[in-house]
């Protein structure tokens, strides 16, 4: 199989080169050709569901670790890739998920049905994301840089995760 001369000299054209790279596109998943910030939400709730009865201040100290992980690679994929907020860059959707997922977690105080909880979780995080409602889009737009590639998931994430707080708390019995 020969590739174009021209696929190799593409700036927009994404691709694992270094360790930012692997991380921005979450292991590759965000070089999916279909949704590939649903692929990396996915690939993140699925790694995830491994962790549900990890304590909380794990996942809110690796969460946080991710967060400035995430920051760092996304802004230097950005670079690699000419795009700063490349569609292949999707570790804002891995922290952003994991986001709505520590909200319940951490307030709710009964036990919490995982499946609902990371299907909910995941199925509202992914229409915040693509929705953009304010402030997400205010993030996404004003915001240079892995800061503004992260922090607009962030704030999806943290609507997706207070929407199902409030859901769980309504259709729960404790």
């Amino acid at each position: 199989m020969t590739t174009l001369h021209t696929d190799t000299d593409n700036p927009t054209k994404a691709g694992i080169t270094n360790i930012a790279t692997l991380v921005a596109s979450g292991c590759g998943t965000g070089l999916s050709p279909i949704a590939p910030g649903t692929v990396g939400s996915v690939f993140a709730v699925a790694c995830l569901a491994g962790t549900l009865e990890v304590s909380l201040s794990w996942h809110w100290w690796s969460w946080l670790f991710a967060v400035l992980l995430a920051v760092w690679s996304a802004g230097r994929a950005g670079e690699s890739w000419g795009v700063i907020d490349h569609p292949a860059i999707v570790i804002d959707e891995v922290v952003g998920v994991w986001l709505a997922l520590l909200i319940p977690m951490t307030v709710l105080t009964f036990t919490l049905p995982s499946g609902p909880l990371l299907l909910g979780t995941l199925a509202l995080f992914r229409v915040f994301d693509i929705v953009k409602p304010w402030p997400v889009d205010v993030l996404e737009r004003r915001i240079p840089g892995g800061w503004g590639v992260v922090l607009d998931d962030l704030a999806a994430g943290l609507m997706a995760g207070g929407c199902m707080t409030l859901l769980l708390m309504a259709v729960t019995t404790p």
